[in-house]
């Protein structure tokens, strides 16, 4: 099975989730974000696969970008949201792997072992 990590390299959740999935012997496809944000289609893929709903449920709330950009305003559409996560990677959860049609945040990063 293929694994991806949505990975950044300065969040330690994110170190850790990819040391854990390297311990057990699993070397994931790694895709820095921050340097290659995932495009809507990817975005709105991974939300489904999150069982997320609301696009805010994938956003870092505390990042200057969700407050700068009002992205707290409940009149702003689903796609309005994932856009702010395609021209601001920085907003987006992190770590997030996928193992096949399955999808799981590191924090912790234990979580990502239900899906393995």
């Amino acid at each position: 099975m293929d694994i991806t990590l949505y990975h950044n390299p300065r969040c330690s959740k994110s170190r850790q989730t990819l040391q854990l999935l390297q311990d057990r012997g699993i070397e994931p496809k790694v895709i820095e974000y921050l340097h290659t944000p995932p495009n809507k289609a990817t975005l709105t893929k991974l939300l489904s696969m999150l069982s997320m709903d609301d696009p805010r449920e994938l956003m870092r709330k505390n990042e200057a970008p969700y407050k700068e950009q009002h992205l707290a305003d409940p009149a702003l559409s689903k796609a309005a949201l994932i856009q702010a996560m395609v021209d601001s990677p920085i907003l987006i959860q992190r770590p997030i792997v996928v193992a096949g049609d399955k999808a799981a945040i590191g924090r912790p990063p234990e979580d990502v072992l239900a899906i393995l």
